[in-house]
């Protein structure tokens, strides 16, 4: 945990899940600009927030949180970004049904007089969002982006000069910069091009040539990632009614393959973007057998699926969150696993070399083996004994 202190107050902040190890905040310099901004920090106009507040994509409460008094309404693709923001409400003391918290799956509302946008990793994500909320901004709209230096390039600010209207940026602070955009109701107003669909090469198993969708954000959204397309070519040949879980499932193609594969299988899908899970039910529905069971669950890992009752588990676990390389999202997945799995069943996860997951796998199951590798990747497999 940690403390925001900003001109609105001070807030103890925490990621979700908590972890009192983690070396990371709840927060970073790009949040503090953009709220000492809003108060009129060294000399500027303040901005009163005043009508519809929307907060989009904040990262773990930050903002929502420093903003509850004004009953914001926080637009995320992030399962554990609303989660943390509910916690860090609670921790000071703040209502949680002060903040209406859509996803950005979520119909927006009509009317936005106040607009914070913190720049997503995803460009895409960015542009998909700014499409679906510029028919609720009007002339007199303050609109504010708020990132690192490193997350804003001119491709950042051409979306918004493109979607929303002319755009211009601030001196940097702490290494973090803001985004101020006037909005144009002229502007021509054309459809977001998410989702984009592509077909799938020929040598990746079970989906060879099928069509995969992939709404806007998750990763590798216009390409078949090389981690995945290696894990494709090795995932487990099974049989009978299994429980598989795809996690961190990404636009499903995994989980698919695995339907392909065995249709008596029951398949089920997990991610923490509300993006990814759209996706991966698109994808699932578009080629299993219509008598395949598919299951589909935004949410933490494997939090929310009973003990032992899993018997495959099929992962490419992310190794950043947001800016920050960690661990942490690939360790949790891999003890969340190893509750779900029945006696014997399998985790298979494929990873960058570099990142010893081996290890990992060895200390929370007792073992682990290599199925296949190459230079850059490894397929690994470990069995709750």
């Amino acid at each position: 945990m940690n403390r925001l202190t900003t001109s609105q107050g001070e807030f103890d902040l925490a990621r979700f899940p908590e972890n009192p190890r983690d070396p990371l905040r709840a927060w970073d310099a790009a949040d503090e600009y953009l709220l000492n901004r809003l108060d009129g920090a060294e000399g500027s106009e303040p901005v009163r927030p005043s009508g519809t507040v929307a907060v989009v994509g904040d990262r773990w409460g930050a903002l929502t949180t420093a903003l509850a008094a004004h009953g914001p309404v926080q637009i995320t693709d992030s399962y554990l970004a609303r989660r943390a923001t509910t916690a860090n409400l609670a921790r000071n003391g703040l209502d949680p049904d002060s903040v209406r918290m859509l996803s950005v799956r979520d119909t927006p509302p009509e009317r936005v007089d106040l607009l914070l946008v913190r720049v997503p990793k995803s460009l895409a994500l960015l542009e998909d969002q700014l499409h679906r909320l510029a028919p609720a901004v009007h002339a007199g709209t303050v609109v504010i982006g708020t990132g690192m230096v490193k997350e804003i390039h001119t491709s950042t600010l051409k979306l918004f000069e493109r979607i929303i209207g002319p755009t211009r940026t601030s001196l940097a602070v702490k290494k973090a910069r803001l985004i101020f955009c006037t909005p144009d109701p002229a502007l021509p107003r054309t459809p977001s091009p998410w989702p984009y669909r592509y077909d799938l090469p020929g040598d990746v198993g079970a989906v060879s040539g099928r069509t995969v969708t992939n709404h806007a954000g998750i990763f590798c959204a216009e390409r078949l990632d090389i981690g995945t397309r290696f894990f494709l070519k090795h995932l487990p040949a099974r049989t009978g009614p299994d429980h598989v879980v795809d996690l961190g499932c990404g636009n499903g193609v995994v989980g698919t393959s695995a339907a392909l594969a065995n249709p008596d299988a029951t398949v089920t899908f997990i991610d923490e973007s509300y993006q990814a899970v759209a996706s991966a039910q698109e994808t699932f529905r578009a080629n299993a057998a219509p008598d395949t069971e598919g299951h589909f669950l935004v949410g933490d890992a494997m939090a929310d699926v009973p003990p032992s009752s899993v018997d495959l588990v099929l992962s490419n676990p992310p190794f950043h969150s947001h800016q920050a390389v960690t661990d942490a999202t690939a360790r949790n997945m891999f003890h969340g696993a190893r509750a779900a799995l029945r006696q014997g069943g399998e985790l298979w996860v494929v990873g960058n070399r570099h990142l010893g997951y081996h290890t990992q796998l060895r200390r929370i199951f007792g073992n682990c083996v290599t199925v296949a590798g190459d230079p850059k990747f490894v397929v690994l497999r470990a069995v709750k004994r």
